[in-house]
């Protein structure tokens, strides 16, 4: 019987799933899934280990053998700079994770619990989106705050490198050399977040501390002065709790709008407020854009992936048109796949 590989991304209220025969990773996985609305009361999973158990159905009912399972998992720390085997020590150190990124870990987390579960005696690897900046000189990893606090962890980490990764292996598959100069990756989606790249390696990102900073997205605010979050809770009297929540989920396009957090419903509204959402957006992709090219000194390449990335059409070449100072920069637009990246790790582990 084939050996296959489990990839899965828990979310919050979804997972995402793939299955890779583990003698052909470079080919398109053989069976994939997205079991949407968990814990929503829509009728669905009302768990991550419900909606684990329908996974396992429909693989059991193809009569697939799974070797090993891979995770995404948003945050590494200091500790996760490149994927590691799970075991419960490991399941332990990714749990001290959650204050750094509390909207992703604690559903990363449980689809790594169900899957152990579901999967018991298979091997698990865990595959980090900070890993990949990992390598950034540590000029561009740090704020300017004391030593012992970046010593303490609190630094810039940045996040969506599985999707960074992936875009480079394209790169480097069909345009090695253009794949080793300046390059930067724009990930723009419902997360959004810049990466500058040189010889294959990133070099700076958008996010920092958390999955919060640099571009405005979906519902999170991007890049804020800090100062902002000290006066709605000394001076509004607003809790820890409701300044991360308006932060996180009440800000962004759908702060901006007060319509949608979603771009295609965005550029279908008539109102004022939502085409001063787009125009914000774009705004601040060209000032975050200008930062990744200082950081360069200069890009060869600009690739456009994510959901925004890849389907607006127009917000993509508004963006195009606003860095013609740059001269010349050569576009593209590609996709990304996450669960190749995932996969091929898992094999080399697993």
């Amino acid at each position: 019987m084939t050996e296959h590989l489990l990839t899965l991304n828990a979310g919050s209220s979804s997972v995402k799933f793939a299955l890779f025969a583990r003698d052909a990773l470079d080919a398109a996985p053989v069976f994939t899934g997205h079991i949407d609305g968990i814990g929503l009361g829509r009728g669905g999973a009302a768990t991550h280990e419900e909606a684990l158990a329908d996974v396992l159905a429909q693989l059991q009912a193809r009569k697939v053998h799974v070797g090993a399972v891979g995770h995404r998992i948003v945050h590494g720390g200091t500790r996760f700079i490149e994927p590691v085997l799970i075991d419960d020590t490991v399941v332990a150190q990714m749990t001290e994770l959650i204050p750094l990124a509390p909207l992703h870990q604690p559903h990363n987390l449980a689809g790594v619990r169900a899957a152990r579960h579901a999967f018991a005696g298979v091997s698990q690897v865990a595959c980090f989106d900070t890993a990949f900046h990992a390598a950034q000189p540590e000029l561009n990893r740090r704020f300017a705050l004391p030593q012992a606090l970046f010593d303490a962890g609190v630094r810039r980490y940045g996040f969506h490198g599985l999707s960074y990764e992936s875009i480079l292996a394209q790169m480097l598959a069909v345009d090695p050399l253009r794949a080793r100069g300046r390059v930067v990756i724009a990930h723009l989606g419902n997360g959004a977040s810049m990466c500058a790249l040189h010889e294959g390696r990133s070099v700076a990102t958008t996010m920092s501390f958390s999955p919060l900073d640099g571009l405005p997205m979906g519902t999170r605010c991007g890049r804020l002065d800090a100062a902002v979050v000290l006066h709605l809770i000394q001076q509004q009297g607003r809790s820890a709790a409701d300044v991360s929540r308006l932060l996180f989920s009440e800000s962004g396009l759908l702060g901006l709008s007060g319509v949608s957090s979603d771009m295609r419903e965005l550029e279908a509204s008539s109102l004022a407020s939502a085409a001063m959402a787009i125009d914000y957006f774009v705004e601040h992709a060209l000032r975050e854009l200008a930062g990744m090219a200082a950081a360069l000194r200069g890009v060869d390449s600009l690739v456009f992936t994510g959901g925004i990335g890849e389907h607006a059409a127009t917000v993509r070449q508004r963006i195009v048109d606003g860095m013609v100072w740059m001269g010349k920069v050569e576009v593209r637009v590609m996709r990304t796949n996450e669960e190749a990246v995932i996969a091929r790790h898992t094999a080399t582990l697993a």
